[in-house]
């Protein structure tokens, strides 16, 4: 199984095999427990449940603290769903490292974006907006969304001005640069959707380069 909760530690650069910079995302990889296994015949899927990060169990509600109880694991502060192929071998309390990314060249890294508020639709969307001279007299607005005739209505869908950000965002085929086992860190190539100190799921990516 190759799939793991991490932690978005920020970004640096270090110099690959031919001496140049490369830009890479330090990324705190597990250690997870597995906390739960589903299989096809009862759930109709085959996952594991990882955990990752320890937390006080005060902190966790009863239902919570009879599910980790149940597994044998302390409580965790955040639980992810992994799809594995039911061929693999992973039982309840099992503990995963970085260490399985060691084979792996590509990855893809799922994160919630940075929240950026309610935005017009230049900084949205990357509009132009309207010139501001020979009687423009707007320049960060939308223009014309709609029309006279029919339909006569704005369709769904429009862009327009909005919330941006804090959603789900995957980003695929990031090329592991290092993987540090002793140290539960990853290098990836590039930017990783989200700010520093976010949480990130590691997956091997399903489509290579």
């Amino acid at each position: 199984m190759k799939g793991l909760i991490g932690k978005k530690l920020g970004m640096t650069s270090v110099y690959d095999e031919t001496g140049a910079a490369v830009p890479v995302t330090v990324i705190e990889a597990g250690p997870c427990v597995v906390v739960q296994q589903k299989n096809s015949s009862k759930e109709g899927y085959s996952a594991v449940q990882l955990g990752f990060e320890d937390q006080k169990e005060q902190r966790v509600n009863k239902p919570a603290q009879g599910h980790f109880k149940k597994a044998g694991v302390s409580a965790k502060r955040i639980l992810r769903e992994i799809h594995v192929d039911e061929s693999e071998e992973v039982t309840v309390g099992d503990v995963i490292n970085a260490s399985v990314f060691e084979e792996v060249n590509y990855v893809d890294i799922v994160a919630t974006g940075k929240g950026r508020g309610f935005q017009g639709v230049v900084k949205r969307y990357n509009f132009a907006g309207g010139r501001a001279s020979h009687g423009g007299g707007w320049i960060r607005r939308t223009g014309s969304i709609g029309m006279c005739e029919f339909p006569g209505r704005v369709f769904k869908g429009k862009k327009m001005p909005g919330q941006m950000g804090d959603k789900r965002v995957t980003t695929q085929n990031l090329r592991i640069i290092q993987v540090r086992p002793e140290e539960n860190l990853i290098l990836v190539k590039g930017s990783v959707p989200g700010a520093a100190g976010g949480i990130v799921v590691i997956k091997e990516a399903l489509k290579k380069k």
